[in-house]
């Protein structure tokens, strides 16, 4: 029981890290023009990219311009996109 709560605490710790970092990120970003620019965008949606491809995938649902296989593969890989984020942060907080 132990383990399963650390699962379910890291995926979450991950997602709600996700959408944090997205929403922040909509709020003051442009498109990226310049080289550096693009490396940061690529920096932040490695730790948004659970949010994002979640959030992609729901409108798309939602619009039923997919499937409900493709949807539930997108929410699986969100989910473990969380998970493996939430452990690596929940690392570097333990390790501080």
């Amino acid at each position: 029981m132990h383990g399963l709560t650390i699962i379910l605490f890291a995926i979450a710790f991950g997602f709600t890290a996700s959408g944090i970092t997205s929403s922040t990120y909509k709020l003051v970003a442009k498109k990226p023009e310049s080289l550096a620019a693009r490396i940061v965008y690529a920096g932040v949606m490695v730790v948004a990219g659970p949010n994002v491809l979640f959030e992609n995938a729901a409108n798309s649902f939602k619009a039923k311009k997919c499937s409900s296989i493709a949807f539930w593969l997108a929410a699986a890989i969100a989910g473990y996109w969380s998970f493996v984020l939430g452990l690596l942060l929940l690392n570097l907080y333990i390790a501080k």
